[in-house]
């Protein structure tokens, strides 16, 4: 499903230097055939147009791609109550993102994956739809299924 005004996932990167981890959550979105769109917008530079984007997106889930400092998840989190997922991306120093999502205070809690995991975060998304939609749950299922048959099949394939 292409990037379209009726959706049910906002992907928000702090910059299009975080476009390739973007990539990897909308892929695995378009793969699960849920609708999603994609924005920029800085939780420092844009803290007005961020506001504006989360208030008035119709996404039932978010997620928010951001390193440095990567306030981006927190920020969408002060203005919604929705489920938000951060995805802390690879730098200089990734301890500094990693933190800065995990680290949430008490109330306004953001989901957290791994560094440029944005087809984590997608999935994770596309559980948390799943809960409510059950064709979202069954192509997740589905998607479980061929990456179990594809490691049975690598592991009767090894040969050392």
């Amino acid at each position: 499903m292409s990037p379209n005004e009726n959706f049910d996932v906002h992907i928000i990167m702090g910059s299009l230097s975080d476009e390739a981890v973007g990539k990897k959550a909308a892929d695995k979105l378009q793969s699960l055939d849920i609708p999603y769109k994609v924005s920029v917008a800085s939780a420092h530079r844009t803290p007005d147009f961020l506001e504006d984007i989360v208030s008035h997106s119709p996404a039932k889930v978010f997620i928010a791609i951001a390193g440095l400092a990567a306030a981006l998840p927190g920020a969408i989190a002060s203005h919604t109550g929705r489920p938000v997922i951060g995805v802390p991306v690879s730098g200089k120093v990734n301890m500094d993102s990693i933190l800065s999502i995990v680290q949430m205070p008490p109330g306004i809690p953001v989901g957290c994956v791994g560094l440029d995991r944005g087809d984590n975060a997608a999935i994770l998304a596309a559980q948390m739809l799943g809960v409510a939609d059950p064709k979202v749950a069954e192509a997740v299922n589905e998607m479980r299924v061929k990456m179990a048959s594809k490691v049975r099949a690598d592991c009767s394939s090894v040969e050392l």
